[in-house]
C-alpha cells in the first residue's frame, strides 16, 4: 500500500499564509496602540475602568469601553448613587445593560424592544422616548428591582430576571465581574481612564448643569453656584485658561454618601467629555485633562500650576469642578 503525502509547496503555502495573517493581526494591533498612546492619550478615543489590587495576592482588574458605552454606563451608575442604592445594585443594572445591549441606547430590539435594557413600551416600561432616555431608563429599571424582596442578597442572575423576564437569564452571569469593576470606577473605590482627542469644539455648561440636576436632583447634598464667566482661580497673577465651569460643592459635614455622589459626578463627567465638549474635570485632589497623559487621572498640581502657583483648576475640598472650553 503506498503512502499518500501531502506536496511540500502547498504546506509551505499554508504556513505562509499563517505567517502574514498573524502579521497583520500584530500590525493593526500597533496601529491601535500607537493611535492611542499619539498625543499624551490624544489618538483613537477609548475609556478604561480599573480596580486596583487590595491584598498581595490580587491582580488589578480593567474593562475597557468606547466613549458612548462609558457614558451609558455612568449614567446607569450615577441614578443608582443618585437614589442611594447599594453597590450590588449597581452592578446588577449594569450587567443587565451590558448583556442587553453592550451598553448601547440601541433604537430596534426583539419585537418593540428599545434602549439600554431593551425594555417594551408595549410591556408598560414608558413610551419610545422614555426608554430611549438612558436617565429614564436606568431610573425605571431600579424602581422595578427594589421591588424584589431581597435583591442584594440573590444570585445576580435571579435578580436581574426578576425584572428582566428574559428567554436567557443565564446570560446575565458572564458580565457579573465586568459590571463589578465598572461599578467600583462609578461609584467606589476604582478608576475611570478616559484617553483620546481634547474636545474639539465648546461645550454647553447649561447642558451639563440640566443633565446633573435630571440625574441627581435638587435635595441639597450639593449646591451649583451660580454659572461664572471664565473659569479658574487666578494666584500671584496667574490668568486662567478661557474656559466655562460648572462647580458643584459638597454640603458641609457630609457623608460616606455625599462622597460617593461627588465621585460619581467627576467620573460621569470624564465618561461624557467626549459627547459634552468637557475638557477638565477636577476632584479630590486629581485631575483629568482631555487629551493628556493618556486620559489618566494626574496628582494635583500637576496640570494648570506654573512657578508654584495654586493650580487654577484644582478642586478644593468637597469640590467638584467640570471645565468646558469656549
Amino acid at each position: 500500500m503506498s503512502e499518500t503525502r501531502e506536496p511540500r509547496p502547498r504546506r509551505r503555502r499554508r504556513l505562509l499564509r499563517a505567517a502574514v495573517g498573524l502579521f497583520v493581526l500584530l500590525a493593526v494591533a500597533g496601529y491601535f496602540a500607537v493611535q492611542r498612546d499619539s498625543n499624551g492619550g490624544g489618538g483613537a478615543p477609548f475609556c478604561v475602568a480599573s480596580v486596583d489590587p487590595v491584598g498581595e495576592d490580587s491582580t488589578s482588574e480593567s474593562y475597557e469601553m468606547s466613549p458612548e458605552q462609558a457614558a451609558n454606563a455612568a449614567t446607569i451608575a450615577a441614578v443608582g448613587v443618585a437614589k442611594g442604592l447599594p453597590d450590588r445594585a449597581v452592578t446588577i443594572a449594569l450587567a443587565t445593560a451590558m448583556q442587553e445591549s453592550a451598553l448601547r441606547n440601541l433604537d430596534h430590539g426583539d419585537r418593540d424592544s428599545l434602549g439600554l435594557f431593551q425594555q417594551r413600551p408595549s410591556m408598560g416600561w414608558g413610551t419610545p422616548e422614555q426608554i430611549t432616555d438612558p436617565v429614564y431608563s436606568a431610573g425605571i429599571f431600579y424602581d422595578h428591582l427594589v421591588d424584589v424582596e431581597g435583591y442584594s442578597r440573590l444570585p445576580l442572575t435571579v435578580a436581574a430576571q426578576k425584572v428582566q423576564r428574559s428567554g436567557f437569564p443565564q446570560a446575565y452571569a458572564k458580565h457579573e465581574p465586568d459590571a463589578t469593576v465598572l461599578t467600583a470606577a462609578f461609584a467606589g473605590g476604582g478608576t475611570l481612564n478616559c484617553g483620546g482627542p481634547a474636545p474639539a469644539g465648546p461645550g454647553d455648561p447649561e447642558r451639563v448643569r440640566a443633565d446633573l440636576v435630571r440625574i441627581f436632583g435638587k435635595d441639597g447634598m450639593h449646591t451649583l453656584p451660580p454659572q461664572g464667566g471664565q473659569a479658574g482661580r487666578n494666584s500671584g497673577g496667574g490668568q486662567a485658561a478661557p474656559e466655562v465651569e460648572v462647580t458643584l460643592v459638597e454640603k458641609r459635614g457630609g457623608d460616606e454618601a455625599v462622597v460617593r455622589r461627588s465621585r460619581a459626578m467627576a467620573h460621569w463627567a470624564v465618561a461624557n467629555a467626549k459627547a459634552m465638549g468637557i475638557s477638565r474635570v477636577s476632584y479630590d485632589r486629581h485631575g483629568w485633562v482631555g487629551g493628556q497623559d493618556r486620559g489618566r487621572w494626574q496628582d494635583m498640581g500637576a496640570v494648570g500650576a506654573k512657578n508654584g502657583e495654586e493650580d487654577p483648576y484644582g478642586a478644593r475640598p468637597g469640590e467638584v469642578r467640570i471645565f468646558m472650553a469656549r
